[in-house]
């Protein structure tokens, strides 16, 4: 469809896209829909394209402001598509320009515009006015030899080959930047450039910056297999609590002391566990791990250390056990405190003579195995419960290790959440643009109950919901926003863009008022606030009517009465 513009984009035309724009004074942050944004002075940034262009000169300063505007334009693309979903594709088309506008990048006008995503035709005329690229040259490189607005083109590029689903390059035919009277763009698919093969190379890392990856790469890989050869494999994590388990593991992985990890359900006790085993003398034996909660309690003996062919009913052969299976090497036994009391007295045996008994059998066999047990809860008050033997706890409580959970080591989730992201996207055949800003955010937010490994599954989810080169939303991460597990570092108040263009400011509405407001505006009787409230503490309390008074604050004989007289009871 060919269609022309008048030469001015008008405010109301995009204040969809204004709507997006919120500033959050209080934590130094400015969004734009998921995206995190900054404002920065043109005279900045000029300052830098001039280093860039002394340092690196202009061809290979070019290729980078392109790919610096190419990956904002694919951002764009994705957030024009989620806010335009049913309008027309020209209207869905013109929210680059729009944005190339929002963010006082250059004000543009369309001249000619003949776009059909069915059979992916395409052709654009359009010109740049006021580009900040131009005031840049003006004001720090003087007149240019050739086209200055790179990042303005890269950004062209990579969102209307977004939009359209297939590779279109943008030239920028004349340009302010080196005395032209006006600076026009002009844009087709790029089997109608010749010289589109020499333009992409533009798009490419850098030569010197590949080459320097290169060896950057090499150097990793063989630290890499270095530290496996010497078993310092800890998982992932920069932080200092991590680092510091990391240094005690260190210490204790060379000798043959017992290993007792603690820590919350999914912190990462099995990786801890082999990297003990793989820094320790018994690397090039056996490891074995056993998740005692996994195996039936009367079958955990059998297991454990094996059984003899008619022990019981179903023994059919002679099995070794898991100790046998890892002699000479490492047994990892996690949730210890699961096994049962005629395991925890072979356990007891093992570790005082280095001797067991398969079940059924009387013949005694030696073993050399290094125990690392580990368990969510505390083995002391397991002790105390009579739920697990003293002896044998303090046989493994030699070296006692706190695994720190990931709300602790926050600062470690963007490194996990990458190894993740690549390892699913591998495992899916998907490549996407990573973790949105907001969606990042939310996850350092979140005090993560399940840990590492709810982590993990939450980017499991984001990788499958998510298309190919589209950015994980915090939709994609979440069902339903946790709200009752974020840190509360929320500002009380949130500045946006009114239609006139101003930033005016909103104050936050608390919890209590939100609620409150909500109960109002839908005519919720108190009456009926109050017997739901009811109703959901006695569910809580499995209709004991103490417990629910105590979960509401009430005396028992308050809520009885209010049970009673609202009919609950």
């Amino acid at each position: 469809m060919a269609i022309s513009y008048k030469p001015q984009l008008k405010h109301k035309e995009f204040q969809d896209l204004t709507d997006q724009i919120r500033f959050l004074s209080a934590e130094g942050k400015i969004w734009l829909g998921e995206q995190r944004m900054l404002l920065m002075a043109v005279s900045a940034m000029g300052a830098f394209r001039r280093e860039m262009v002394n340092s690196m000169g202009v061809e290979r300063a070019k290729g980078f402001f392109l790919r610096l505007g190419y990956q904002s334009g694919l951002k764009d693309a994705e957030l024009a598509r989620k806010l335009r979903p049913h309008c027309d594709e020209i209207d869905i088309f013109l929210a680059g320009p729009q944005l190339h506008a929002l963010k006082g990048m250059v004000n543009v006008i369309p001249i000619q515009v003949d776009l059909d995503q069915e059979t992916g035709s395409f052709y654009a005329e359009m010109e740049w006015v006021d580009s900040f690229e131009v005031e840049i040259c003006q004001t720090e490189l003087g007149k240019m030899d050739q086209p200055a607005c790179w990042a303005l083109l890269g950004y062209a590029c990579a969102y209307t080959s977004s939009f359209m689903g297939r590779e279109i390059i943008f030239r920028e035919t004349s340009c302010r930047g080196c005395g032209d009277e006006k600076c026009l763009i002009l844009g087709k698919p790029a089997e109608q450039w010749d010289d589109a093969k020499e333009f992409a190379r533009y798009f490419k890392a850098d030569p010197i910056i590949e080459e320097l990856y290169d060896l950057q790469s090499q150097v990793s890989s063989l630290r890499s297999s270095l530290e496996k050869q010497q078993g310092q494999y800890y998982g992932i994590g920069q932080s200092a609590s991590y680092n510091k388990v990391c240094k005690m593991i260190d210490k204790a992985a060379m000798g043959k002391v017992s290993v007792l990890l603690l820590g919350e359900t999914g912190v990462g006790k099995e990786v801890i566990a082999r990297s003990v085993h793989l820094r320790s003398e018994r690397a090039d034996g056996p490891f074995v791990a056993v998740n005692c909660a996994a195996i039936p309690p009367d079958l955990i003996e059998a297991e454990l250390f094996g059984v003899e062919k008619g022990a019981f009913t179903g023994a059919n052969q002679s099995r070794p056990g898991r100790f046998e299976r890892a002699h000479k090497g490492t047994i990892f036994l996690d949730e210890v405190v699961e096994l049962t009391p005629r395991a925890q007295a072979s356990l007891l045996r093992v570790l005082q003579e280095g001797e067991f008994e398969r079940v059924g059998d009387h013949q005694t066999r030696p073993v050399n195995v290094r125990i690392i047990a580990a368990t969510n809860e505390s083995l002391a008050e397991a002790v105390e419960a009579g739920k697990f033997r003293a002896d044998l706890y303090y046989r493994l409580n030699v070296f006692p290790v706190q695994i720190p959970p990931l709300r602790e080591r926050i600062e470690d989730l963007p490194i996990l959440a990458e190894h993740f992201l690549r390892k699913f996207e591998a495992e899916y055949n998907k490549h996407t643009l990573g973790l949105s800003d907001k969606a990042l955010e939310m996850c350092l937010r979140y005090r993560w109950p399940g840990n590492i490994r709810e982590l993990e599954n939450v980017i499991e989810r984001g990788v499958i919901l998510t298309d190919n080169n589209e950015t994980i939303s915090q939709d994609a991460l979440f069902a339903v926003f946790p709200d009752s597990e974020f840190h509360q570092t929320s500002p009380q108040s949130l500045e946006f863009i009114d239609d006139s263009g101003q930033v005016v400011a909103e104050d936050y509405p608390s919890a209590e008022s939100h609620w409150a407001e909500s109960i109002i505006c839908n005519n919720i009787s108190l009456d009926k606030v109050e017997a739901t409230l009811m109703q959901r503490a006695m569910e809580m309390a499995n209709q004991n009517v103490s417990e629910a008074a105590r979960i509401l604050g009430l005396t028992r004989p308050a809520l009885a009465y209010r049970l009673k007289k609202s009919g609950i009871l």
